[in-house]
């Protein structure tokens, strides 16, 4: 009988030891199982991220016209003497893309400023005359990196510049102040843009700028190398 009895009190320490060990793995195995759920729900996140950042990105760049409006800034040199002045500039362009890099671009700009004339002891009346220059022109844009919030592209352009350096004189010619010859003239540009998306259809652009001119003044025809920036809002709308 004693020994039913021993038999009886090992089976029940073995069964309660038994429990307490299922007790302590379970935690463990349930914390277990519990990480690998999440890993694979943080898999599936990044997954969907990079998912949606993909179509986000090709929705964006495969717009087939980009609209630009803004202003900016232009140090322009309005004479052979003159010393150089500052300009207040409104921009507007439009880009035709041909795939997803290279683009067609046609370009129309505005500068207005004070000159500097070579002889303000002379025409005190007018030491600061008001002159503007147009440049209208066209030419080729590549987009050389693409991602979802940012793109940088550069561009270069020609076509034709139109100054006006008598109109604000009050009747003397520009020529008579140092300024260059109203009129027509060649001119050239190139640009690198940065963009910063919005959304897929609307962006900001900052754009630094090299204008270089060929107006006239009393020495002749002349280079003048003008830099600038311009900031505008981008608009794409269309599909390639």
């Amino acid at each position: 009988m004693c020994d039913v009895r021993k038999s009886a009190v090992r089976l029940v320490l073995m069964g309660l030891a038994v429990g307490l060990l299922a007790g302590a793995f379970a935690p463990a195995k349930a914390q277990t199982k519990k990480k690998k759920q999440d890993t694979h729900a943080r898999r599936e996140t990044n997954a969907t991220r990079l998912a949606r950042i993909q179509r986000t990105t090709e929705d964006t760049y495969s717009h087939r016209y980009e609209v630009i409006g803004g202003g900016g800034y232009l140090r322009f040199r309005s004479g052979d003497e003159t010393k150089k002045n500052n300009e207040v500039s409104w921009a507007t362009a439009v880009n035709y893309y041909l795939n997803r890099k290279l683009a067609i671009v046609g370009d129309a700009r505005g500068s207005f400023g004070d000159a500097y004339q070579v002889l303000p002891l002379e025409y005190p009346q007018i030491a600061r005359p008001q002159i503007n220059e147009y440049t209208f022109m066209g030419g080729a844009s590549y987009r050389f990196y693409a991602k979802e919030k940012v793109a940088y592209s550069v561009q270069a352009l020609a076509g034709t510049a139109w100054g006006l350096f008598s109109g604000g004189s009050k009747g003397i010619p520009g020529p008579d102040l140092g300024l260059w010859n109203d009129g027509l003239r060649p001119a050239f540009s190139l640009g690198v843009s940065a963009d910063y998306n919005l959304n897929p259809n609307l962006a900001l652009r900052f754009t630094p700028t090299y204008v270089a001119t060929d107006f006239v003044g009393v020495n002749g025809s002349t280079i003048q190398n003008n830099i600038g920036f311009n900031v505008g809002v981008v608009y794409r709308f269309g599909r390639q």
